[in-house]
This record gives C-alpha cells, structure tokens and sequence, in this order.
C-alpha cells in the first residue's frame, strides 16, 4: 500500500475540523498503520505479559482524538505531534497506575541516538523518562518536545521541524544537547 501524501492527510484533517464526519472515515485508514508502527516501537521493550498491547495503544489514542473536540488541525506533522503527546500520557498513567513507580530500583541508561529504532522500556523507565522530561521542560521546553516528538511520536528530524517551525539544524542541535541532559538526569537517579 502506498503512503498518503502529507497533502492528503492535512486536507482530511482540516476537513475534519471542519465538521466532515466522513473525513474522519478517509483519514483513519491513512493514519492507522503508521500510528499502530509508532506504537509497535513503544511497546516493543516491554514484558511479553504486559497487559497494554500496541493495538490497544493505538485504539486508545484514536478514541481521544476523536473525543478532543474540535482541534484546528495544522498538517500531518501536528497530527503525529498531538498523538505523540497523547501516547505519552496513555503510558506514564498506564505505568503509573500499576504502581511501578513506587517499587524503584536502578534506572537503565536508555539511548536516544535512533529514537525510531528505540523502544520504551518497561513501565518504571517510562515514568523515569517522564520526570526528566518534566525537569527539561522547565529548562528549556523546545528541547523537551524534540524529545517527546521523535522518541514517542517517532517523527523524522524534518517533520519535527516542521512542527515545531524551526530548522533542522536547530532540531539536530537540541536532540544532540537533550540526550545528554537526560542521560546525565536518568544517571542521577540510580
């Protein structure tokens, strides 16, 4: 199946801002497999048992897309930026309400070198990841949506950029300075 063009999928999702129920039904299928791959990288370093699967993930997300009202819609990048945030939020709660936080124990250094090819680790590191996020912000917030964006959300270096509206170079540089500081935050707490 061949991809949808960033066109595309941005006029679906105007439309569908616009109040085209049957938009929504057109973009879906556009949007789905790579939203279930996103997913796919996330859940693929947890436990074989886990009880959250990746379809799962990806229906959860839908279903809060869907219940967030009307959003003004920008392009494909804001899409992926708005689902990156919200697969964000649905594994720290999920880790959270399990209780993982409470049990401690060593944090693993994690690499961000290949955010696509890099999987969430386990629960306890999801919420680990999320605290020093938390802590980045109130640094410097654009070094911690680039982070969010290609280690959650799985965008390129080009369509985080793009949602960010900043140039590549700028992404490069705060994706190269926000893993150090997060290395150096997760290190710190072992």
């Amino acid at each position: 199946m061949a991809l949808p063009s960033n066109h595309e999928v941005t006029q679906l999702l105007r439309a569908w801002t616009a109040g085209d129920k049957s938009a929504l039904e057109k973009l879906t299928p556009l949007v789905y497999d790579e939203l279930h791959s996103v997913a796919r990288r996330c859940m693929a370093g947890e436990r074989t048992d886990h009880t959250l699967q990746t379809t799962a993930l990806v229906n959860e997300v839908y279903l809060r897309l869907v219940d967030c009202g009307r959003v003004n819609w920008q392009d494909r990048a804001h899409f992926f930026a708005v689902s990156a945030q919200l697969m964000r939020r649905i594994l720290i709660d999920f880790a959270r309400s399990r209780g993982y936080q409470k049990r401690g124990g060593g944090t693993i250094q994690i690499s961000l070198d290949e955010a696509p090819l890099v999987s969430c680790e386990p629960d306890s590191d999801i919420v680990a990841i999320d605290g020093a996020l938390k802590s980045l912000a109130v640094v410097d917030e654009r070094k911690s949506k680039v982070v969010e964006l290609r280690f959650f959300g799985g965008l390129s270096i080009e369509e985080t950029a793009e949602v960010l509206r900043v140039s590549t170079e700028t992404v490069v540089r705060d994706w190269r300075l926000a893993k150090v500081w997060l290395l150096r935050e997760l290190s710190q707490e072992t």
